[in-house]
């Protein structure tokens, strides 16, 4: 397991923008498969986005296609979530997680992600 740290959410009004970000700690986090999951109180923690270790593939929940963009950083060792437009739907706390290192195959499902962050709080203001 990694020890993964976001940061960035915060509280804005619709139609704003917002980037998290999810740092690896002591770790190379280009060698990690990282996801960007969301739950909202009373909810399910859903998929947003993910990229493989390489960053050379990316994927995103059809909710968010066209407004979310996931990136990694080699230098600064971070992964990010550039989030456009935000709606109220948005709204949530967003969790990065990494599956196992050099995983070339990993999937939307949480179950497939071993290691998590505490969470960042977005919410979006109509």
């Amino acid at each position: 397991q990694v020890q993964l740290v976001e940061s960035g959410g915060g509280l804005v009004q619709a139609g704003a923008s917002l980037r998290v970000s999810c740092k690896a700690p002591g770790r190379s986090i280009s060698t990690y498969p990282v996801g960007w999951f969301r739950q909202y109180p009373g909810k399910e923690r859903e998929f947003v986005a993910r990229i493989s270790y390489s960053g050379e593939t990316t994927d995103y929940a059809d909710s968010v296609k066209g407004r979310f963009t996931i990136s990694g950083d080699d230098a600064a060792n971070t992964v990010y979530l550039q989030m456009n437009s935000l709606t109220p739907e948005d709204t949530g706390v967003y969790y990065c997680a990494a599956a196992s290192p050099w995983t070339t195959i990993v999937g939307t499902r949480s179950i497939e992600y071993g290691s998590w962050g505490q969470g960042t709080q977005v919410t979006v203001l109509s």
